[in-house]
């Protein structure tokens, strides 16, 4: 594994790809998120391995609101392929902070 937490794969002689693991997945769905919607992520919530890929989990504040428990807050699922090149991305919940349990541990 190198320093960037990735491992190489060597496809021929002449291709190295880069393979993400799941922290540095996590890091790279957040940074697609913050890209797209202009917005700050609070953090991910999860990285999941999938076929030849990564789904991430992002949470972000998408309407600051005071008091803060009023803060519209989103759940964005990201999915990438094993470099990190994003593939797809949905908001999949969308919450008031307050409300922010659903019943997952």
């Amino acid at each position: 594994m190198s320093a960037e937490g990735s491992d190489t794969e060597e496809l021929d002689d002449s291709e190295v790809v880069e393979v993400l693991d799941a922290a540095s997945a996590g890091e790279a769905g957040m940074q697609h998120i913050a890209d797209l919607t202009k917005k700050e992520p609070e953090g991910v919530t999860s990285v999941v391995p999938a076929d030849d890929g990564w789904l991430v989990d992002v949470e972000l504040v998408e309407d600051r609101r005071i008091p803060s428990s009023g803060d519209m807050l989103a759940l964005y699922r990201v999915e990438m392929d094993m470099e990190g090149t994003l593939l797809s991305y949905r908001r999949i919940r969308r919450y008031r902070r307050s409300n922010a349990d659903f019943g997952e541990a």
